[in-house]
């Protein structure tokens, strides 16, 4: 009978403790980035190019994408509104959303290229955002005329 109180607690310990452990819950308050469908159209330009991807948070949080490096040449963000391109210092990246880089919306210039990507290259970037860790995506070289499936 004496067993029956210490296997008692020790099944009330572990209840408890797996109350407080972390059961993987993307709404824990912070963005859960990942990076997919990521692609260059090989430059036309010898000094400029466009990149496209698209930015999957599954997090409780929104993020900011507020920069982009790469060791290919500098970058910048722009989105485009009414066919008009502007330079923005950031993109919201939603709670549950995606932030999708695409022909003809948002999307990475690339600018004074250090050389021309040729298809079936790699190019390096990494994403800086306002609240979460970078993330380096090797973005691959696609023909000028490539146009994805996913329709982005």
């Amino acid at each position: 009978m004496s067993r029956f109180p210490l296997l008692a607690a020790a099944a009330l310990g572990v209840l408890v403790l797996s109350g407080c452990s972390d059961s993987g819950s993307s709404d824990d308050g912070q963005a859960d980035l990942s990076v997919s469908a990521a692609y260059m159209p090989q430059p036309v330009s010898e000094s400029m190019a466009a990149g496209f991807l698209t930015i999957t948070n599954q997090g409780g949080a929104k993020d900011d994408l507020t920069s982009v490096t790469s060791d290919v040449g500098q970058v910048t963000v722009h989105k485009t509104v009414d066919s008009a391109m502007t330079e923005v210092k950031s993109l919201d990246v939603p709670a549950h959303g995606q932030l999708v880089f695409k022909s003809g919306g948002n999307h990475l210039m690339f600018e004074n290229l250090k050389r021309k990507p040729k298809q079936g290259e790699t190019v390096s970037v990494e994403l800086h955002f306002a609240k979460s860790g970078p993330v380096t995506v090797e973005m691959p070289v696609k023909s000028a005329t490539y146009r994805p499936k996913t329709g982005h």
